[in-house]
């Protein structure tokens, strides 16, 4: 694209969570005669580590997710409320599911990630998610049922120990009463292998006085309505259940690409250490839909911590590469670990902090009031929280 034509076309990002929408904003604040256009499906912005209180009710539905229209009002920002199903990176184009044309000068891709079920049997059909609002609404649906039936050994089941599967196995236990049991199941050798020594003892104890029973070194194999098969060296087993929460992996979400790029094994998009997607100098990606090693090759953690700074490198870059100006590696600083372990409990490390139970939960709530996207609703959200408090 020549570039008095390149200047006239604008920015677009693909993908409204924590990265794109932070990147869209950054970008237009920093460069107000830029176009920017921010194409994203849903009507409301998730705020997905608050989710859990969602579930339990600490905290309220606007409160986690704004509606977009109200987020970049005045920003400087054009939402286009589409889902993108390909992505002619040779021409600059893309096209939305709706079969809408649009040219780019540069693209940045924020499309995050989505579950996967490693071909298990069942698991598509059976089991639950826990990454969206509908996904709140059927699992207080599901635990209001259990509590109201109030059967012998009813039994609600986790499957992943990471930090999705601890918090949601905390909060579940505490909103159950004890009306059915709760087990989570890691296929690997420990819960939380990637987290801080602290917060890893933190939860295992929050397990231990909920009863929730942790089943490391277990494989699912298959999930059906009302059973969960699992295998654990040579024994095999069979659990009814009137549950499955999937917490078991993520892959990256990334529409069609022409020409077609390599994908790692976890779906995500090789990228240079600037995050321009290697084989397509104008895309650039991040979160879960880019790999971006670190200088020693390993895969930063897909959290919003690293999606939120890697908003600011993508688009400081971007800017950089429409002024012809050399592009800058991204570099992540890590702030710590925060973990929520049930209702008004959490625990935190980093930033000279070590802390764990209701402290820990107002302290975690507050870090994530500053990282809410607009000062306009993070005032609205102060606010609500403070007239909760008095």
């Amino acid at each position: 694209m020549p570039p008095a034509e390149a200047e006239q076309q604008p920015v677009v990002v693909v993908g409204g969570g924590f990265g794109g929408l932070s990147a869209a904003l950054q970008l237009a604040a920093a460069a107000p005669d830029t176009p920017v256009l921010l194409i994203e499906p849903q009507e409301r912005f998730l705020f997905l580590p608050l989710l859990y209180e969602l579930l339990s009710q600490e905290l309220r539905r606007w409160e986690i997710a704004p509606r977009y229209s109200e987020l970049i009002a005045g920003k400087g920002v054009v939402w286009l409320q589409e889902r993108v199903s390909q992505i002619d990176t040779s021409a600059q184009r893309l096209t939305t599911e709706s079969g809408r044309q649009l040219p780019y000068a540069q693209l940045v891709l924020a499309t995050g990630g989505k579950p996967t079920s490693y071909g298990i049997p069942g698991v598509e059909e059976h089991c639950l998610g826990f990454r969206s609002l509908a996904d709140v609404d059927r699992l207080q649906q599901l635990v209001q049922r259990l509590k109201q039936q109030q059967r012998p050994l009813q039994r609600l089941v986790i499957v992943g120990a990471g930090a999705s599967g601890v918090e949601l196995a905390c909060k579940l236990a505490d909103l159950l009463q004890g009306a059915a049991v709760v087990e989570l199941i890691e296929q690997g050798d420990e819960l939380l292998p990637a987290a801080r020594s602290f917060n890893r003892d933190q939860a295992r104890q929050a397990l231990l006085q909920r009863d929730i029973r942790l089943r490391t070194g277990t494989r699912v194999t298959a999930v059906s309505a009302t059973t969960l098969s699992l295998q654990r060296d040579s024994a095999s087993e069979t659990l009814s259940c009137d549950g499955v929460i999937w917490t078991g992996g993520v892959v990256g979400s990334v529409p069609s690409l022409t020409p077609a790029l390599e994908l790692d094994r976890r779906g995500r998009l090789p990228c240079h250490s600037d995050l321009r997607v290697i084989g397509a100098d104008h895309l650039f990606a991040m979160g879960d839909a880019a790999l971006c090693p670190d200088p020693s090759g390993e895969a930063h953690p897909a959290t919003a911590q690293v999606a939120y700074q890697q908003a600011s490198c993508v688009a400081a870059n971007v800017l950089r590469q429409r002024h012809g100006e050399e592009l800058q590696p991204f570099i992540w600083k890590d702030l710590g670990e925060m973990l929520g372990l049930g209702i008004g409990q959490a625990t935190l490390t980093g930033m000279g902090i070590t802390l764990a139970g209701p402290a820990a939960f107002q302290l975690r709530r507050l870090a994530y009031l500053a990282r809410m996207p607009g000062l306009q609703h993070q005032l609205r959200v102060a606010g609500g929280w403070l007239a909760d408090w008095f």
